[in-house]
């Protein structure tokens, strides 16, 4: 069973998050030749005080 890890900024909407879902499941399936129920994803939303680059915090960018 493949599980996916997507993580990033807050701010997309649930259409959004439902549209990358479904596509990247797709893809899942027809490069990994999985069934679809198999494809688990995970979104995870990192405020940019939560994330640095570089030694810099994206919110100070």
């Amino acid at each position: 069973m493949p599980i996916l890890h997507l993580q990033m900024h807050p701010g997309r909407t649930d259409d959004q998050k439902r549209a990358f879902a479904r596509e990247i499941t797709k893809a899942a399936v027809e490069t990994l030749a999985c069934p679809p129920e198999s494809v688990e994803i995970l979104i995870s939303e990192i405020a940019k005080d939560s994330w640095a680059v570089g030694g810099k915090l994206k919110s100070e960018a």
